[in-house]
């Protein structure tokens, strides 16, 4: 395709302005809002990731082999505290915090349940979780030692207990010895989530340590990384810092909650139904517009035709007329939807409700849409490659075109 042919689809775009800035708009419309749309799921995808991992498991976790499937006690990480401070000085970070975690039957004065116990270091624990935050009455944990408790709303009112109330519960230590202790609930957390705020406690780690004889064994250490896309980085560097006699393993998110991207990848799939509804609509606009713009140069092609270009040519002239006006939408689009996205990225954006939410959950009060190339590119270029489809077929009937006929028709 030579320059010549460049030059005639150019100058032919503009032969019907009014028609090209129209196709041309609502191309440009479109891919604004498939930018703004994507990078905005992309960013609240971002923030519910964070959120779920800061609520349970931390982007990384140091387990001993078999401990994810099986979270039996005697699946222990050797001096647990000791490597934890050992992987703050290697990755000059705070973000990193041991836990130690065993099932027990709670009991009040009338009431027993059964729930997890997790041991958590009561200075660092706020560093890689959300729960010190979800504090609605009380307060959190303060020393390693003590014979204190966290638990959720809906436990409480379950067990019927209030900050101050002492609960007695009871469950197996890692040797197999019968550990029971008696505690005092200092704190009264709601997460929004009522699996957790049911069935889930914690306690100083030394505490748990003395009660369940676990020594200074715990089941893991949990790891926040800078952002989620420094995970497989931050992994590398932990599992170089691992002493190698423990055979101790890393775990990342997706390992750990392999449901919660099955989820994301599955919202994300519906959207593109509505995503589509809009490239479809926009396909239809440029096909349109290429069937008119053919129609209205019948009489041109035939004379053309009679003097020996080939079909074939002339459809390369149609689709590379598409192709340059789907360019020109493509930049336009991409150019003002990452303007709207890096401002919006910078400053964030709330609506009616939000902040009154985000602050009973301890959630971030705005929204801020992620500029990553998927979310500049990705809808764009489905739609310079949809419309240049849709062009296909004005192209294809020119190959039926006879000149006599064209030329007389006209």
């Amino acid at each position: 395709m030579n320059n010549i042919t460049f030059r005639l689809a150019w100058r032919n775009l503009w032969r019907r302005k009014r028609r090209t800035w129209l196709t041309v708009g609502a191309m440009v419309f479109s891919n604004i809002l498939l930018v703004f749309m994507i990078s905005l799921q992309i960013g609240m995808y971002g923030m519910m990731i964070n959120n779920t991992l800061r609520a349970q498991t931390g982007h990384l976790q140091v387990q001993a082999p078999g401990y994810m499937d099986d979270h039996k006690i005697r699946q222990v990480v050797p001096d647990v505290r000791r490597l934890a401070e050992d992987l703050r000085q290697g990755l000059a970070t705070d973000e990193v915090a041991a836990r130690a975690s065993a099932f027990a039957l709670v009991s009040s004065a009338d009431r027993s349940y059964g729930l997890q116990i997790t041991g958590v270091e009561p200075g660092f624990e706020a560093r890689v979780s959300s729960l010190p935050g979800l504090i609605k009455e009380g307060t959190f944990l303060n020393d390693t030692m003590a014979e204190e408790i966290v638990i959720g709303r809906v436990l409480s009112r379950n067990l019927q207990v209030g900050v101050g109330d002492e609960l007695t519960f009871i469950g197996s230590g890692r040797d197999g010895s019968f550990a029971a202790a008696l505690v005092t609930v200092v704190g009264i957390f709601e997460s929004g989530m009522p699996d957790l705020d049911r069935s889930f406690a914690e306690v100083p780690l030394g505490f748990f340590q003395d009660t369940f004889a676990m020594g200074d064994f715990g089941h893991a250490v949990v790891i926040m990384a800078p952002g989620l896309i420094q995970v497989g980085a931050t992994r590398s560097r932990v599992e170089a810092l691992l002493p190698t006699d423990e055979g101790l393993v890393v775990h990342d998110w997706d390992t750990l909650l392999p449901g919660l991207k099955q989820a994301i990848q599955a919202d994300f799939t519906s959207a593109w139904f509505m995503y589509g509804i809009l490239i479809v609509l926009v396909a239809f606009s440029v096909l349109n517009t290429q069937l008119m713009s053919v129609l209205e140069r019948t009489k041109e092609f035939g004379i053309v035709l009679s003097l020996g270009v080939t079909p074939g040519r002339l459809g390369r002239l149609v689709l590379l007329e598409t192709a340059l006006m789907g360019t020109v939408g493509m930049v336009l689009g991409v150019v003002l939807g990452g303007a709207l996205v890096l401002w919006l990225n910078y400053h964030g954006f709330t609506y009616p409700g939000m902040e009154e939410m985000s602050g009973k959950f301890n959630l971030p009060s705005r929204i801020y849409p992620q500029i990553t190339a998927i979310g500049l590119l990705l809808g764009p270029m489905i739609i310079l490659v949809s419309s240049v489809a849709a062009s296909l077929y004005p192209a294809i009937r020119l190959r039926w075109m006879e000149p006599v006929a064209a030329m007389r028709a006209a």
